[in-house]
């Protein structure tokens, strides 16, 4: 009996000092919205599922998630990501002192919550974005090159060759993990041929939908349009529109459909052979000659196909930058 009570002991010994997992002692925020499939560190994430501190979470190549945390702030991990909750630190009132993530890859929307400025921070392996009431979307690559578009507020970005400011809507910039980085300039289609990757920033382009409180920021700076641009660049020439958003004129009939020619004038009538004469009876009058290829009328059916579908095209989108530079990323 004793040997059992020793075993007994020692199994309520291991059970009480054992290390336990970091992520379930509390609870920074929640999920508002999941679509197809986002998972957590215990599995799959659902709507009001709570996410922990130093939680990682990935999406699929479908997935989108939204998350609301504690104090007010708001993180939208798009297609394809993947992200870490690094530090959430609170202090005595509903904001924080600390909230850190770090962003491994994939596309994102933060927009601040009620916590001071100084208390955000967002890790990429390119540099780190610092937070001035804001929100913006930021793409990290695979490789570590990181685009940050400004939507509201301020934001810095700091990497191994300095820092750089934005401070207007839409500026842009994007840094390489050697230290490389472009000066703050409005973001324009170029964009994705810098990044090499159609599907990045897919909030502002549209391929993304995200719901209220998410996206009253809205799409915009002039990526819509090339999206739908760079979609009608793929398709064939035969089905290509010669000028989008423009009503295209309507197809001239097929030749078989056409009008037949009007019939020939009376004098042409008299130029063809007349049948041979016959005698007449005396007193009747000739019955006069029927013609034949009287004109037939046809109608044509016009289809007005008004295209009046509008994007949100920005007036100030007039010239096109080319962000790759000397660091340009290829796919």
């Amino acid at each position: 009996m004793a040997w059992m009570r020793g075993a007994a002991i020692v199994a309520l010994s291991l059970t009480l000092f054992s290390p336990r997992p970091t992520f379930a002692a509390e609870a920074v925020g929640e999920a508002v919205r999941i679509k197809t499939e986002v998972i957590g560190a215990g599995g799959a994430l659902a709507v009001s599922d709570p996410v922990h501190r130093d939680e990682r979470i990935s999406t699929s190549q479908g997935g989108l998630g939204q998350f609301l945390f504690k104090d007010g702030t708001k993180l939208a991990v798009g297609w394809g990501s993947s992200v870490t909750i690094d530090k959430f630190v609170f202090d005595d009132s509903d904001s924080v002192k600390k909230l850190t993530i770090k962003a491994a890859k994939g596309t994102f929307r933060w927009i601040s919550g009620s916590s001071k400025s100084s208390a955000y921070e967002i890790l990429t392996p390119a540099g780190t974005i610092g937070v001035r009431g804001t929100a913006f979307d930021f793409y990290v690559d695979p490789d570590g090159t990181t685009a940050v578009v400004l939507l509201n507020g301020a934001a810095r970005f700091c990497g191994a060759g300095g820092c750089r400011q934005l401070t207007k809507r839409c500026d842009c910039v994007v840094a390489k993990r050697n230290g490389s980085i472009t000066d703050p300039r409005r973001v324009n289609r170029s964009i994705f041929n810098t990044l090499g990757n159609p599907k990045a920033l897919p909030f502002l382009s549209g391929s993304q939908q995200l719901s209220a409180g998410f996206g009253r920021f809205g799409m915009g700076c002039g990526l819509v349009a090339a999206v739908r641009d760079q979609r009608d660049d793929n398709k064939p020439d035969a089905t290509r529109p010669a000028n989008p958003g423009r009503a295209a004129p309507a197809p001239s009939p097929p030749a078989a459909t056409r009008d037949p020619p009007s019939a020939p004038a009376p004098q042409a009538v008299a130029d063809t052979p007349s049948p041979p004469d016959t005698p007449s009876i005396p007193g009747t009058p000739d019955k006069p000659s029927k013609h034949e290829g009287r004109e037939h009328h046809g109608k044509h059916d016009h289809d007005h196909n008004d295209d009046d579908d509008h994007d949100d095209h920005d007036h100030n989108d007039h010239h096109d930058h080319d962000w790759g530079g000397p660091g340009r990323h290829a796919r």
